[in-house]
C-alpha cells in the first residue's frame, strides 16, 4: 500500500500502471485477433475468442490489483448472491463519472462474464481499436433514422435482423451486455436542461436497451440493475486514481425477463409506452435509493466488502 505518497503522485503511478497493462494487453489482443481474422476455422476462431476473454479478465483483474495496491477504497457492495459466470445479462446502470465503468468492471469481476456494449457498425473501422472490439466479440448494430426509413419503408425492420445475426454468437456462450440507460453522464447542466423528475438522476432512454433485449430475443436472461453511489461526492476519474473517492457504494438487483419486455419499440407504439414506463418506474425507484446511499456514512463491515480479490 502506498497510500503514505501524496495523491497527485498516487495517481501518476496509477495511470502508468494502467498504461503498461493496457498496451500489453492490447498487443496480445491485436496478435490473437489477426490470427482469428486470418484463420476463419470455426474451432480456431472459437479457441482464439476464449483467449481473448481471458485476456481480457486479466486486464480487469490488474487494474483492480494496481488500484488496491496505490489508493485506499472503501467498497460497499450488495446484492451479488444471485449471480455467476454462467448467466446471460442486460445489466443497466446509473451514470456520474468515467469512473463508473471501471467500478463496474471491478465489482463484476470473476462474478459476471466479461461486460460488453453493443457498438455502432461503422465503429468497427476505428484503428486498431475496431478490431479489437470485434475480435473480443462486441455486438455491432446497424441502426438506421427514422428520416431515413420514413424515405425508405422497405428496410424496417432490417436493423434489429442484421444486429440479431451478428448476437447469434452469444446463444453458445454467456455474456454480459452493459447499457447506461441515461445515455450521458450526469451534469447539473444536463439535470437542468432536461427539466429531469428526479433528484440523483438523468431521464432513462427506453431506445437501446428495447433494441437489445429484442435483437438478443430470449438469449437474455435476467436484467441486472446496478446503483452506483459516491457518498462523498461525485468525482472524477483523474480523484479516483488519486484516492480521493474515499468510498463507493454499490447496489445490485436482479430481475428476470419477462415476454412482456420484448417487443418492437420502434414499430409498436403501445410497446414502446409499457416499456419506457417500466424504465421510469426502475428509475423512481433508483432515485430513492441513491438519495439513502448518498446520506448514510458509517464504516463499512467487512461483511459488505464483496468485490472481487
Amino acid at each position: 500500500m502506498l497510500s503514505f505518497l501524496p495523491a497527485t503522485v498516487r495517481g501518476c503511478i496509477v495511470v502508468f500502471l494502467y498504461f503498461i497493462n493496457t498496451f500489453v494487453c492490447f498487443l496480445l489482443i491485436m496478435l490473437i485477433s489477426l490470427f482469428k481474422f486470418v484463420i476463419p476455422f470455426e474451432p480456431f476462431t472459437n479457441l482464439c475468442s476464449i483467449v481473448l476473454k481471458k485476456i481480457a479478465s486479466a486486464w480487469v483483474g490488474a487494474n483492480s490489483f494496481f488500484m488496491r495496491l496505490v489508493n485506499k477504497v472503501e467498497w460497499d457492495v450488495e446484492g451479488l448472491d444471485d449471480l455467476d459466470m454462467d448467466g446471460w445479462y442486460l445489466v443497466v446502470s446509473n451514470h456520474q463519472s468515467w469512473t463508473d465503468i471501471l467500478v463496474l468492471q471491478t465489482v463484476f469481476f470473476r462474478k459476471i462474464p466479461f461486460l460488453k456494449f453493443f457498438l455502432k457498425k461503422e465503429l468497427i473501422w476505428v484503428p486498431l481499436l475496431g478490431l479489437a472490439w470485434w475480435a473480443l466479440d462486441f455486438p455491432f448494430m446497424q441502426r438506421h433514422s427514422k428520416e431515413f426509413l420514413e424515405k425508405n419503408p422497405h428496410l424496417r425492420g432490417k436493423d434489429l435482423e442484421t444486429t440479431k445475426k451478428a448476437c447469434e454468437k452469444f446463444v453458445k456462450h454467456p455474456v454480459s451486455v452493459m447499457n447506461f440507460v441515461e445515455g450521458t453522464r450526469l451534469t447539473p447542466q444536463k439535470h437542468e436542461r432536461q427539466n429531469s423528475p428526479y433528484a440523483n438522476l438523468l431521464r432513462p432512454k427506453a431506445g437501446g436497451v428495447a433494441f437489445v433485449l429484442g435483437a438478443m430475443g430470449t438469449t437474455l436472461k435476467k436484467i441486472v440493475n446496478v446503483t452506483i453511489a459516491y457518498p462523498n461526492g461525485q468525482k472524477s476519474f483523474w480523484d479516483f486514481v488519486c484516492g480521493r473517492v474515499g468510498r463507493i457504494c454499490v447496489r445490485v438487483d436482479t430481475l428476470p425477463i419477462t415476454a412482456d419486455m420484448r417487443g418492437d419499440y420502434f414499430g409498436d407504439p403501445a410497446y414502446a409506452a409499457s416499456f419506457q414506463e417500466f424504465l421510469n418506474r426502475l428509475w423512481e425507484e433508483k432515485d430513492k435509493l441513491l438519495g439513502q446511499m448518498c446520506s448514510k456514512t458509517p464504516p463499512v463491515k467487512e461483511s459488505k466488502r464483496k468485490v472481487a480479490a
